[in-house]
């Protein structure tokens, strides 16, 4: 049943053509919004059988399911935007030693930066996406918090919003898990109820991210792999195929195993190390998006999407915050995100940009 409140509000949503994003579509017709439907075309091209988010049938996909909600349907052309703001920063980030996170950038300036304002400059009130999260309103303001399906929480993605846009968007999803979306999806008959999720970085349409930068970097550098006392045991070929923890492809013999430890672009060489080296007890993370000016001494943060959260305390120091955990985590990465949370609140987070072993 249509609640009147909301005809008159607008809702943009971001459609991926992929079941999450239709059935938020969905959703916010059958709860009486205004709905229309828009597919950020990234001019991305499809490859063979894998899914992908916003290739060609992407679009193709969004658009049968808005003619099948009886919505209407466009298409932002986002390729350029795509290479400026997420492509050409992947690619410098590799070229520095780091390894970047292509869904936090895609979020933090063509989601929900451009594509957000985009929305309000059309008229709508809110943009909504298929995004595992939440926002809710109470006394203290806004807040983004986690999903009621904890395994598809997506909010480590999300932390880059700006507070000021929280109340311009909508996350339908919230109360749902990934078993009953598909469910209305099939109920509804909808055209991509049992379409596959896309697991790929949706740029890189070659075998894998090595492929996609080598045909963008010219000028690899080989130089030295070495011991953390500083023997070389051999050469690499080139920064850009090597990341934190990194067991594989070194093409180093060794009585026991062997790990990437730590990458230095500056002087191109790369340390290896024992698992038990790959430990840190704290790392400095910078480019900060904070939901509050002030973040509690002792929070819990997670440094990559599949990781758990961990305790640690936290200071602020002018535009950059340290962090200092309660217990060695392993791979902290520069270039990855680190997000903090309180219970089920994000309280933000930044980029890793310091790894610090031993005291902090």
């Amino acid at each position: 049943m249509k609640q009147l409140g909301k005809m008159s509000k607008k809702v943009l949503v971001a459609m991926s053509g992929g079941v999450d994003s239709s059935v938020a579509a969905m959703i916010m017709k059958n709860e009486g919004y205004d709905v229309s439907g828009v597919t950020m075309c990234l001019g991305i091209r499809d490859a063979g059988d894998r899914v992908r988010c916003c290739g060609p049938t992407a679009v193709d996909d969004a658009k049968r399911v808005c003619n099948r909600l009886k919505i209407p349907h466009y298409v932002f052309d986002y390729a350029e935007e795509l290479e400026e703001k997420v492509i050409a920063r992947f690619v410098s980030e590799y070229l520095r030693g780091r390894t970047p996170n292509p869904c936090v950038d895609c979020n933090r300036y063509l989601k929900f930066g451009s594509l957000l304002e985009k929305a309000k400059i059309l008229g709508f009130d809110f943009l909504a996406t298929g995004h595992y999260a939440a926002i809710e309103r109470n006394d203290g303001g806004l807040h983004l918090k986690k999903p009621r399906d904890r395994r598809k929480d997506q909010t480590y993605f999300l932390y880059p919003i700006p507070y000021d846009g929280l109340g311009s968007i909508l996350f339908p999803l919230a109360s749902l898990t990934k078993e009953e979306v598909r469910k209305m999806a099939t109920e509804a008959a909808l055209p991509v109820a049992r379409k596959q999720e896309s697991q790929d970085i949706c740029f890189v349409t070659q075998k894998n991210y090595q492929a996609f930068l080598l045909e963008r970097v010219q000028d690899l550098k080989p130089g030295p792999v070495l011991d953390m006392q500083g023997n070389v045991l051999g050469k690499h070929r080139g920064i850009i195929f090597y990341t934190i923890g990194q067991r594989g492809g070194l093409g180093i013999s060794s009585r026991t195993p062997l790990y990437v430890i730590s990458i230095n672009y500056e002087d191109n060489r790369i340390i290896v190390g024992e698992k038990k080296d790959l430990k840190a007890n704290g790392l400095v993370a910078g480019d900060l998006n904070l939901f509050s000016e002030n973040l509690p001494r002792e929070v819990y943060a997670k440094i990559r999407y599949r990781k758990r959260e961990a305790p640690c305390g936290v200071t602020l120091e002018s535009d950059r915050v340290r962090v200092t955990f309660a217990e060695e985590q392993e791979a902290i990465t520069p270039g990855q995100s680190v997000v903090f949370y309180a219970d089920d609140r994000v309280l933000g987070g930044g980029i890793i940009e310091e790894v610090l072993h031993g005291t902090c």
